[in-house]
């Protein structure tokens, strides 16, 4: 890590951090598979069904051929390489739209005209969750972070090199596999029109009250006529280093805060659904009784 002149520090990341090794002829091992299993195939057939068509129809298949693979060894969509793209595409058009939770049924339903598609089992990696929210994933326990973030760019050179050192400590002392999530959901805010609204007669002056009415309904103009968002950062790490990570990331001037069991399902439901409202209040965690029922 080196200091500009200005004091800002500076980490010097190589821009192919992530690009597959190149085994020959600048193309990866991969690519290589392509063009040579299609020039390989093409050559197989050639030996075998050689005299069965003219040659002319050979070099012009072997061209089309070798420019398909080419395209699909070179060629990239949405970020992916062409053919992990079209493997998934594939996939997709395979699998079921429509997923449920629950197991397999044992005998096969015939789908005819007309006649609505058998939803397949929905089989999540999450397995149980627990009040405290201790959740089970494959096979290990995990614990999510809710985290707040910090402007780094309002700090000087000194605070920016230590808050990156402090960073740097979180993820050195991480044993286990971690994941940070950054989400952009939907932010409703009738919910603050409506406090507004509420505490606006307590106000001690007219002014101040008209103001609150003011605000509020600029709110619920705000959220018909724009799609307010609100940033959701979640740190995963194993249940064993909760602590630590909650106290790393709290020593970095972040808000940092173990979720608990409503939460946590809470959180789960928002990554399945993430277009739909959240509803009010928390919700069920999987297995434990509801004895509780709240009504509007």
């Amino acid at each position: 890590m080196n200091n500009s002149d200005e004091g800002s520090p500076h980490a010097v990341v190589p821009a192919n951090i992530n690009e597959p090794d190149r085994i020959a002829f600048g193309l990866t091992f991969r690519q290589l598979g392509i063009i040579g299993g299609t020039g390989l195939a093409g050559f197989a057939a050639y030996r075998t069904y050689g005299p069965l068509l003219p040659p002319v129809v050979w070099i012009i298949a072997g061209i089309v051929g070798f420019a398909a693979a080419t395209v699909v060894a070179l060629g990239r969509r949405d970020g992916l390489p062409l053919d992990v793209w079209l493997r998934h595409g594939v996939m997709l058009r395979r699998s079921p739209r429509i997923l449920t939770p629950g197991a397999a049924r044992a005998s096969t339903v015939a789908v005819v005209a007309g006649t609505p598609p058998v939803p397949a089992p929905l089989r999540s990696p999450v397995t149980a969750v627990s009040p405290s929210g201790v959740l089970t994933c494959e096979g290990s326990d995990k614990v999510l972070i809710a985290c707040g973030t910090t402007n780094i760019h309002l700090r000087t050179g000194g605070e920016q090199s230590a808050l990156l050192d402090g960073f740097g400590r979180f993820l050195n002392g991480l044993t286990g596999p971690a994941q940070i999530v950054v989400a952009a959901q939907r932010h409703d805010l009738t919910d603050y029109a409506q406090a507004t609204v509420e505490h606006a007669p307590r106000l001690p002056h007219p002014s101040l009250r008209a103001a609150a009415a003011d605000y509020a309904d600029f709110l619920v103009d705000l959220d018909n006529t724009r799609d307010p968002l609100r940033r959701q950062v979640l740190a995963v790490v194993t249940g064993a280093h909760a602590d630590t990570a909650v106290r790393a990331l709290s020593g970095l001037g972040v808000d940092a805060t173990a979720l608990d069991g409503p939460a946590v399902a809470a959180a789960l439901a928002g990554a399945v659904d993430p277009f739909a409202a959240p509803p009010s209040g928390p919700r069920a965690v999987p297995g434990v009784p509801i004895t509780l029922r709240s009504t509007p």
